[in-house]
């Protein structure tokens, strides 16, 4: 059985810019983000330049580490192709 990946490169670069906006507002650093998100760096960084099609797991873990709700990381405009 194949697996049918999707990467939608506008929708995941809309999600980065929302992501880093909030941590911003946060008051994190991209390094202190990620060790309080128990991430690495570079997957963050990825995340927040749309390199990477993150998981709902990821999108959980880094809502949890914002102390907000997943659905506030998805409140941005993005253009449907």
């Amino acid at each position: 059985m194949s697996v049918n990946y999707k990467y939608n490169e506008a929708f995941c670069k809309a999600f980065g810019k929302q992501l880093r906006k909030l941590r911003v507002q946060k008051g994190f650093g991209m390094r202190q983000f990620a060790v309080h998100a128990d991430m690495e760096y570079s997957q963050l960084s990825k995340i927040e330049r749309g390199v990477v099609n993150t998981t709902i797991s990821t999108v959980l873990a880094l809502s949890i580490a914002l102390e907000t709700e997943p659905a506030v990381l998805f409140d941005f405009k993005h253009k449907s192709e």
